[in-house]
Order: C-alpha cells, then structure tokens, then sequence
C-alpha cells in the first residue's frame, strides 16, 4: 500500500510550534520515523496563509529532504505556495501535489502547472456542487476529474483519486458509500490510485484508532490502495500488511512473513 505519512501538519500544535521556531531537528526526525515506519511519501502541509505559508513550506521541504530521501506530498491549496516548493525540490523522486479538485474555479488556477509539473496527483472527489452525499456523487465526480486530468496529459497511474470521507458520526452512511464509490472507480478506472484521509471516518468518535484500523481493511478489499495516515501507529501499519496479503496483493505473503519476522505484526 502506499502510505502517506500525514504527520507534518501544522494544523497540529506541536508542528505549529516547530515551524515557527524553525525547529529543524524535530521536523526532520519526523520525517526520518516516519520514512523507517513505512511510509512511501512525506506529506508536508504548512498550515498557514499568505506569504508566511510560502516561506514556511519552503523551509519544510528543505528540512524533510535534508533528513529523508522519500518523495513528498505538497499539502497547499495555494498555488503560489505550491510553485514556491517546486523551487526548492531537489529530490528526483517524482513529488506529489494535494491536491487538485473539480470545482472550476481550482481547475482554472491549477491544471495546466500540475499537468507540466509531471507530480504525482491527489485528486479530490468536490465539485462545484459541494460535498458529496452518496456513492454515486462520489463516482461520477472522480471518473468525471480523472478525464480532465487525463486529458490534460496526466498518466492514469499518476492519480490518487480521494472519495472524500467525511465523519462517520455525522453520517452514518459514509463508510458504505466510499466503500461502493470504491469499488466502483476500481472497476472503471482500473490504473488509477485510490486514497483516502483516513482519519476522517473516525472524527469525534471514542476508540478512533480501531475504527481506522477496521476502515482501511475494508478499503483496501474494496480496492484502495493508498491512504494518507500516520505510519508510526504500528497497529495500523500491521493491520494494512494483513488486509493486503487477504486481499491477493502480497505474492506468497512474503511481505507478511518479511514483517513478521521483523517483529512488526505483534506490538
């Protein structure tokens, strides 16, 4: 599964804090755990407005390429922001950009630099309409953003496409309809990626990390195979081995054996 690691994310205090005190050994050993943990990518989302937000996703990608050598993920809505980490790239592991949506007005400002920028995409199921209630909004909005994005030169294989889960204990239904929107966009659009902000489902609920847990085993049978996590919760990152060599993504298990042998299964 490709993991990305959520971690370095300045809507939480303690990386707000490490941004604005430069605090370069903090981020970076983040970065580090998180890249031994498992992770395949290293999101980076500065959690700021305006001028401070380029300077500061700026210095992030500086700190997390000095520490890790994995790719990262570009969290800004900003476009400005995003060109500015661009500027400071120097990795050659293809970057990721989260994310682009289909409301017009994202499309108009963006799809033309991510097309060129040849990044990996997050591809988020919004549109104009606002966000999606069922299965079937979730679908039609995705399949409709993978063929802009694939008529824009994007390669299918480059797109994470995100269903967007919203709390389950605002609506029940949530967890079913991005299960069969799931399943759906696999079957339609076989070469593409499917993510999730896994957290998402378990928002304001008691026991957050079980339910995670339970809904990214169910994702990945659906047939999700990337989701934007926390890589150091070593019960999420065994749960994901397990559900992938069930669902005949891991040959012989030998990625299950691999993890068992290296203690990573029992915690």
């Amino acid at each position: 599964m490709i993991v990305i690691g959520e971690l370095i994310n300045g809507t939480r205090k303690s990386i707000a804090r490490a941004i604005a005190e430069r605090d370069a050994a903090y981020i970076g050993g983040l970065a580090t755990s998180q890249a031994e943990a498992g992770a395949s990518f290293i999101d980076c989302n500065p959690g700021t407005i305006g001028e401070d937000e380029i300077r500061d996703i700026q210095w992030l990608i500086e700190t997390v390429q000095a520490a890790t050598d994995l790719p990262i993920s570009f969290d800004t809505p900003n476009c400005t922001a995003l060109q500015a980490a661009f500027d400071v790239y120097e990795n050659d592991a293809t970057p990721m950009i989260n994310s682009i949506t289909a409301e017009q007005e994202r499309l108009d400002e963006m799809l033309e630099f991510v097309a060129q920028s040849g990044a990996n995409i997050v591809a988020l199921a919004l549109s104009d309409a606002g966000m999606p209630a069922s299965a079937d909004d979730r679908v039609q909005t995705s399949l409709g953003l993978i063929d802009t994005l694939t008529a824009a030169g994007i390669a299918p294989d480059k797109i994470f496409v995100d269903p967007v889960i919203s709390p389950l204990s605002t609506d029940a239904t949530c967890g079913c309809a991005v299960l069969e929107a799931v399943r759906t966009i696999r079957q339609q659009r076989p070469d593409v990626h499917i993510t999730c902000g896994l957290s998402n489902i378990s928002f304001g609920l008691p026991e957050r990390k079980l339910l995670n847990r339970v809904f990214v085993a169910q994702g990945i049978a659906a047939g999700m195979d990337s989701a934007i996590t926390d890589p150091l919760d070593a019960q999420m990152m065994a749960t994901i081995c397990a559900a992938e060599a069930l669902a005949g993504r891991d040959e012989w298990c030998m990625n299950y054996i691999q993890a068992s042998r290296d203690g990573k299964l029992t915690q």
